[in-house]
């Protein structure tokens, strides 16, 4: 952590860009941006701010989309220490209209984010455009350690997204721009992106925090407005890539093959991959899988590099503190909390602890195994089992490639398994045969009462397969 007399986040981050003065550091299709051009947008941005009042404290939302403007304008809000908050595309407008109503004084849009807001019937007040129209200032970090820097806001999966507050102490000590930090799997993924493919948004933490990595790693953010083709089409080295995201590239190379000779590594997050999705992908796609594990309260908190066993997330940093069963994490860039949800926050965040609610395990090699959700579970005649441990003995089953578990209603019962199975070549397996499996492992109370074959999970707006949507089509079926 620098001495509380230094500036905080984003002062690395200038640094950073200072040092690639002459060097591309943005990258959208025919326009480069080097290291002194994003330090100009930057300082334009954060003159326009300061002289629209915008300062310490105060809450700047953002709608933008993915461009040189969108990142300058997130490091502009940082400088002059606002609680930045970006919503993300895929939110309803009453989701918008929860996030904007957040204790925002201000909302930065490019024109796609002005739609937005006015249709979540939000006035605009501030566009990227004219705030580059401001005349450039010395850049000075004026935000306060203790302060609130951003509010980065989860799926939303249970109705109005929760807002972690990240403040700038937890920014400024995270290791992302200090190299000297870098923990070993960090290390070896800051030598694979020459070329970081970002698209979606730039409010991802995900998206965000690898892009940063990627400056400070001597590397080049690359916009990919398409993404399905763009490894190839913009010789990508690297690009943050779902589960389920994967498991379609995979797919697609065994049917047909492209040149993916640029890539060197896929940052797969979002939920964990079975061994054998993981040794697929290994053997498929070569030594490229930087599987991390983390949350939106916590930031990272391990990584599992292609030299790490399948069905682990590597091993954890020697700053990043797990405790075994129901894991609870300590980690150097974490929340502090949910924005003004003192009773969630309660939940969570406990004695300097972040409850993940997530089932774990720490082996005697060191490294993090996940073993299902805390809150995953099915209650059969009033006894609680997990889901994890049920998915990990069907996905053993030489027919399914992918499976999720939910717990449906039923008159006997209370509640039953229900799996749906993403089969291998088109066999659906038998369900007496999956029953026989679980029922042997787990016993019978564990294993599925009903069967639905599916060609691939729903996916939620954050990314991850969304299970309430199959939960709902089993409960309404």
């Amino acid at each position: 952590m620098p001495a509380r007399d230094a500036e905080p986040f984003p002062r690395a981050v200038l640094d950073v860009l200072t040092a690639a003065a002459d060097r591309p550091v943005f990258e959208h299709g025919t326009r480069v941006v080097t290291g002194a051009e994003m330090l100009d947008l930057v300082a334009r941005i954060a003159s326009g701010l300061r002289g629209n009042g915008i300062g310490p404290g105060d809450g700047l939302a953002l709608l933008l989309g993915v461009d040189a403007g969108a990142f300058a304008t997130i490091l502009a809000g940082h400088v002059v220490g606002a609680r930045v908050v970006g919503v993300r595309p895929g939110l309803t407008d009453a989701q918008v209209r929860h996030l904007l109503g957040l204790d925002i004084a201000a909302v930065v849009t490019d024109a796609g984010g002005a739609a937005r807001a006015v249709a979540a019937g939000t006035p605009v007040r501030l566009t990227v455009t004219d705030l580059l129209a401001h005349s450039p200032e010395p850049l000075r970090c004026r935000g306060k350690l203790g302060d609130v820097a951003r509010l980065i806001h989860t799926s939303g999966s249970t109705g109005a997204p929760k807002a972690c507050a990240q403040t700038y102490a937890a920014m400024t000590g995270a290791w992302t721009a200090r190299p000297e930090s870098w923990p070993p799997a960090i290390r070896d993924l800051a030598t694979r992106l020459d070329r970081y493919l970002v698209f979606g948004s730039l409010s991802s933490q995900v998206m965000f925090e690898y892009a940063i990595l990627t400056l400070t790693a001597g590397g080049t953010i690359v916009v990919a407005d398409h993404p399905a083709d763009a490894i190839t089409e913009l010789r990508a080295t690297a690009r943050v890539i779902t589960a389920p995201g994967l498991a379609k590239l995979v797919a697609a190379q065994k049917r047909e093959p492209a040149d993916l000779s640029t890539l060197k590594a896929l940052l797969v997050s979002g939920s964990p991959l079975t061994p054998d999705r993981h040794r697929e992908a290994l053997d498929v796609l070569g030594p490229v899988l930087f599987h991390g594990y983390g949350q939106t309260e916590t930031g990272m908190i391990s990584m599992a590099t292609p030299d790490d066993p399948p069905g682990t997330v590597g091993k954890p940093p020697v700053d990043v503190e797990v405790r075994d069963g129901e894991l609870y994490v300590r980690t150097p860039g974490q929340a502090s909390g949910y924005w003004a949800d003192a009773g969630e926050s309660a939940e969570v965040f406990v004695d300097g602890w972040v409850r993940t609610r997530d089932l774990g395990r720490i082996d005697d090699d060191g490294y993090l195994r996940l073993t299902g959700r805390a809150r995953d579970v099915v209650i059969v005649n009033a006894n609680l089992h997990h889901v994890g441990p049920i998915e990990q003995v069907l996905a053993e089953h030489p027919d399914v490639a992918e499976v999720y578990v939910v717990a449906v209603p039923d008159d006997e019962t209370g509640e039953a398994v229900h799996a749906f199975v993403v089969p291998k070549a088109d066999r659906v397996p038998e369900l007496g045969e999956l029953r026989e499996l679980v029922t042997a492992r787990l016993g019978a109370a564990c294993a599925p009462s009903r069967l639905t074959a599916i060609s691939e999970p729903p996916v939620a707006p954050s990314g991850k397969p969304d299970k309430r949507q199959l939960a709902e089509s089993a409960t309404t079926a």
